[in-house]
């Protein structure tokens, strides 16, 4: 009888909602995923608005999707599906009993039907409403099932595309020949009207709010000649995370470039802009990137979340020799500091790390930066523009006159501003900056291929810090295996003692990667007296890094080598990002 029975509306339902809310509120409190203090403000807002508790709490940011996903699970006794388990659900389920837009509004996935048993996916299982109309509308008993919020809208966009029967017809030619070669035929108001449907912003809010809340450092959306592909950069390599049918490029393009304050009507040129978005009770900004492709646009969002930047020397990983070094390098009153690398190892973070910790009201510290990811209180930062003129050369120039004590430069990236930069530090500044080499000793070729003297070097030079990011293994999952006598005599390992590197295996905690988050090994180069002679000689990089290793200097390799042996990463991961330069 109980299945014939007509479920109350949701405003019928409050009752039954509000016990909901206190079963979730004392879940809640018993894992410890958000403090009574936050609760209670949380419950204010639920009185003010009206609004269910656990949409309060995500959109304060008082708990993470997946802590709130984990929180429902131990009320049910089940286990959070992840995006891999719901990725296994390959075709609408009772597609004519259960709708789109029923599912979209409910949030909720049926994964499969069996035995009169309809296992439902929700983003909130508390919600009597949604399961009692779909045990209706299947006539199946329903098992409910929790998956996190993104992970289920991602699912539920790529079953049930709400505005597949609606924009088929409309951006059927959106890919096609003519668009591309003439983007004059889609003009400007189709573009925003497009951008403007409420799939397509869902959709958008899907893919960035996903992304913060997993904690990937980059968005690509990629269009192809038959689907729209977005991936996310997680601890430096790319994850395929989802794909949309080619319709979608135009529409979803646009919606970037509005959100960006792009022009949308050009599409052959290379466009930057910038977002800044609430995203779960905290502002992100996001660094947006687009180039034209032979099948449409490619975006490429950066995510500069400062909550999970922190800039502090314990959190970079660096040896606490390096760490000591560095910062005796940055309390010397003038000189240049540089730190070196390829994109994307962690070379703004340090130079961030040590301003922190040098920048007081004594000093004026001023950077010149292109882009400026973070912003730090107290600092004085300029944007670089070079359309209007305002290059590296020409600001650090200017700033100058500034009376700075400190000056960091984004990047040496020419003669001129080297000259500068030496200028500066010869006149009792102190400069720090970035080069792209792949060693400490490379810098000083670097700097001399560009055209620097050797003595303007050695006369300016106060230390060089190269580093790259290895991917640390995941604690819950690593596994420990005995080194084979035969690597260790290659690795330089004594033969007699018994070493053990540690494998990845993958797991639900690192999204089955057998990796989780990053550490920065580095290298530090001081050039001492010999060293200084070297570069005077016209020594190359080979030269100067062998007498700095024999002077003590512990190569990147080697560090990563103790990093690996510690069990925080693999050999492996040390061999893909430094190599084995021993």
């Amino acid at each position: 009888m109980n299945d014939l029975s007509f479920p109350a509306s949701p405003a019928q339902h409050s009752g039954a909602a509000s016990l909901e809310s206190i079963s979730l509120e004392n879940a809640i409190l018993d894992r410890g995923v958000c403090d009574p203090r936050a609760l209670e403000r949380a419950r204010s807002v639920v009185a003010d608005t009206g609004q269910p508790l656990a949409l309060v709490l995500l959109q304060l940011g008082l708990v993470s999707e997946t802590d709130l996903a984990r929180t429902y699970a131990a009320l049910l006794g089940k286990t959070v599906i992840d995006a891999a388990g719901l990725a296994a659900v390959t075709d609408p389920v009772m597609p004519d009993c259960l709708k789109s837009r029923f599912l979209h509004e409910a949030r909720a996935l049926p994964m499969d039907c069996r035995d009169g048993v309809l296992r439902l996916v929700m983003a909130d299982p508390l919600d009597e409403f949604t399961c009692a109309a779909a045990r209706l509308a299947t006539g199946c008993r329903v098992e409910r099932e929790v998956a996190r919020p993104a992970d289920l809208e991602a699912a539920l966009t790529r079953l049930y595309p709400e505005n597949e029967d609606n924009t088929e017809d409309d951006t059927e030619d959106d890919t096609g020949p003519a668009a591309d070669d003439d983007p004059a035929e889609e003009d400007t108001d189709r573009l925003k009207d497009l951008a403007s449907e409420a799939p397509v912003i869902r959709l958008v809010n899907q893919i960035i709010f996903r992304a913060v809340e997993t904690r990937a450092s980059d968005i690509h959306i990629e269009p192809f000649e038959d689907r729209l592909i977005v991936r996310y950069r997680y601890d430096g390599v790319l994850h395929e995370v989802d794909s949309q049918s080619a319709r979608m490029t135009s529409a979803l393009i646009s919606r970037i470039k509005i959100m960006a304050k792009l022009d949308i009507a050009e599409r052959r040129l290379p466009q930057d802009g910038r977002i800044k978005l609430a995203v779960r009770g905290h502002e992100v900004d996001f660094r947006v990137s687009t180039v034209p492709s032979l099948h449409g646009e490619i975006a490429v969002l950066r995510v500069l979340d400062r909550t999970t930047v922190s800039f502090d020397y314990s959190r970079l990983g660096l040896a606490p020799a390096i760490i000591a070094e560095f910062k005796a390098a940055l309390e010397l009153p003038n000189g240049i500091v540089l730190v070196t690398g390829p994109t994307g190892s962690g070379k703004t973070t340090t130079l961030y790390t040590g301003l922190a910790g040098i920048n007081s009201r004594e000093r004026n510290v001023m950077t010149v930066e292109d882009p400026i990811e973070y912003q730090l209180a107290g600092i004085n930062q300029i944007q670089t523009r070079p359309v209007i003129g305002l290059t590296f050369a020409s600001l650090l120039r200017a700033i100058l006159r500034q009376d700075p004590d400190v000056i960091m430069v984004g990047e040496i990236r020419d003669l001129e501003t080297a000259q500068i930069a030496v200028q500066a530090a010869l006149t009792g500044h102190l400069v720090l900056s970035t080069l792209h080499t792949n060693s400490a000793a490379a810098a000083v070729t670097r700097l001399r291929d560009m055209g620097l003297e050797d003595y303007l070097i050695t006369a300016v030079l106060r230390g060089i810090l190269a580093q790259r990011l290895v991917r640390k293994l995941c604690e819950s999952c690593k596994k420990p295996e005995p080194i084979l006598p035969e690597l260790a005599q290659k690795l330089g390992l004594d033969p007699d003692t018994q070493h053990t590197l540690w494998h990845p295996t993958g797991c639900p905690d690192c999204r089955h990667t057998g990796y989780r988050g990053r550490s920065a090994v580095a290298e530090f180069l001081r050039p001492s007296r010999e060293v200084t002679r070297l570069i005077l000689s016209g020594a190359d990089h080979t030269e100067i890094e062998r007498a700095a290793v024999a002077e003590g200097m512990e190569t990147m390799f080697h560090a990563g080598l103790r990093v690996a042996l510690a069990g925080e990463t693999t050999l492996e991961e040390v061999s893909r990002i430094i190599g084995h330069d021993a």
